[in-house]
């Protein structure tokens, strides 16, 4: 008896008081109407299975309002090396750079800039010592920014760890440019002009008329969206054009470096991290401009945030993506 009452106390114990200890499940209106407290957050988008089913606009900014994306254009750029690629205008990620830009090398130049490959670009890999950070606005004041960037000095190899700058991505636009004969912006328009809502309204070029790779690029959060879509389908546009191939999105997708700053892995033009329990695909912008998909969940999420309080506050991004692990808690239970 003794036995059968102890067993029956230890039972009792060891189950969950799920009435008492659970705290109720929030919809995703709430969800929401709870991130206004987020004071840099000004516009949430939320799309699942192709069908918005959330959107935000917070103090009065519009979700057709551009805004400047920051380095969340670095996936754009990456999407058109993706598409030259398939063009044969580019040969592979493993093509060498040098010949290239061989107008804007330097004299005497460290003999590893003839390693550095679109490859590398694409994941902040070349090498050079970055342009993003204290040497931006250095960089940005040269009369060249693409011989500045190819003059930076090497600080590692080609090809070994990864050094986030956006001299690299900038290498890219100017890659482009001088393959097609026509602007980065003109290439953008064409090879992604299938897909509804896409739309780029204003970006800023380098004193030679090269459009910025991966900086000061403005969308609107839908256009963004828009974008973010593309990838989530498959690289295919709604009516089923093909605009980017399936192995493009995967290699993007993959992890091929880490950020020493946050330890999420990097693709091309994409960080890479579990948040809500989910693989995640992001683009990340300063002061808090964030594309995600969450392929499983069929979801896109766009958040914009004011940049400058975005920055200033350290933990803003952190405040995002637990507002995304938020909405994926309520869309996997919708699921």
């Amino acid at each position: 008896m003794f036995r059968s009452l102890a067993l029956a106390s230890s039972m009792l114990l060891a189950t969950p008081v799920f009435a008492q200890d659970a705290a109720p499940a929030r919809t995703l209106t709430e969800v929401l109407e709870d991130a206004e407290r987020l004071e840099p957050l000004e516009t949430v988008i939320v799309s699942q299975n192709g069908e918005i089913i959330a959107e935000r606009g917070y103090n009065g900014h519009r979700l057709d309002a551009p805004t400047n994306i920051k380095s969340a254009s670095k996936t754009i750029i990456s999407a058109l090396i993706g598409i030259a690629i398939e063009k044969g205008i580019l040969e592979s990620t493993d093509q060498k750079i040098a010949p290239i830009l061989r107008a804007d090398l330097p004299s005497n130049a460290d003999p590893r800039i003839e390693d550095i490959t679109v490859g590398d670009l694409l994941t902040m890999r070349a090498g050079l010592e970055p342009t993003s950070g204290v040497n931006y606005g250095r960089w940005v004041a040269s009369d060249n920014w693409v011989r500045a960037a190819l003059t930076r000095p090497f600080v590692d190899d080609p090809g070994a760890g990864m050094l986030y700058s956006t001299g690299s991505s900038h290498l890219l636009s100017a890659i482009l440019t001088q393959q097609t004969g026509r602007s980065t912006l003109a290439n953008a328009r064409e090879w992604l002009g299938a897909v509804p809502g896409f739309a780029i309204a204003s970006w800023d070029r380098d004193p030679q008329g090269i459009y910025l790779g991966g900086n000061q690029m403005a969308m609107t959060p839908r256009s963004l969206l828009a974008f973010g879509e593309l990838y989530r389908s498959g690289g295919l546009a709604p009516d089923g054009t093909r605009v980017i191939s399936q192995a493009w999105i995967d290699q993007s997708w993959s992890p091929h470096t880490r950020s020493i700053r946050t330890g999420d892995s990097y693709g091309y033009g994409w960080f890479l991290r579990n948040i809500g329990g989910e693989d995640t695909r992001f683009a990340w912008g300063f002061g808090g401009q964030m594309l995600y998909v969450v392929p499983a969940l069929d979801l896109t999420v766009v958040m914009t945030s004011d940049e400058t309080t975005g920055a200033a506050n350290t933990g803003h991004r952190d405040d995002l993506h637990d507002l995304l692990a938020e909405i994926i808690a309520t869309t996997s239970d919708a699921e």
